[in-house]
């Protein structure tokens, strides 16, 4: 097995217990992709065809609204999972965009290869089926904290959750995702 695919084997172990056939099947319908800070991965009203393990760097999903104003939906960095998971799923053009916020580097899955995956070895469905219900339950929690918390608690939320994404992550970016504006996100640091 090459040394390239330990970290994500590593990952797919945390789920489920993989032997050697079942791992080299699965790496070898994974493409490597390598991403430059700011290009885009997925664009809104393009197909999203690809669920992406990132292996380095940081991305992050957004939605433009009619303004031009930038409401970032999540993070994603080493070991997590990113897409536009209702264009994966349904096939409508996405509506998040995707772009590297580091140069980063990833793994990807085709959504063909990726139903013959769930065919060929049929755990994978158990496991992705978890890390789908993980999102939801994030992105639920985190709707209901934006309903209910003031910007502060948002604030302070997303730098316990998150440590590391603070000094990744430019300011006016933790500003869209805590739904604040950076001039405020400035402030309210200041105060605290």
């Amino acid at each position: 097995m090459k040394k390239d695919y330990k970290q994500i084997l590593n990952h797919i172990a945390k789920f489920i217990e993989l032997t050697k056939d079942e791992q080299e099947y699965f790496c070898s319908i994974l493409k490597h992709k390598k991403v430059r800070r700011k290009q885009f991965l997925v664009e809104a009203g393009e197909p999203c065809n690809y669920e992406n393990y990132v292996i380095s760097g940081c991305l992050k999903a957004y939605y433009l609204d009619n303004n031009g104003f930038e409401h970032i939906s999540h993070f994603a960095m080493e070991d997590w999972w990113i897409s536009d998971a209702y264009a994966f799923l349904t096939g409508e053009p996405a509506t998040l965009s995707i772009d590297a916020i580091e140069d980063s580097e990833l793994f990807r899955i085709e959504k063909t290869e990726m139903e013959k995956l769930y065919f060929q070895i049929p755990k994978f469905e158990r496991m992705f089926r978890i890390l789908f219900q993980n999102s939801f339950v994030v992105k639920q929690r985190r709707v209901l904290l934006h309903l209910s918390q003031s910007a502060k608690e948002r604030y302070l939320s997303f730098i316990e959750k998150y440590p590391s994404l603070e000094q990744r992550v430019p300011q006016n970016q933790i500003a869209s995702y805590i739904g604040v504006t950076p001039e405020f996100l400035s402030k309210m640091k200041k105060e605290l």
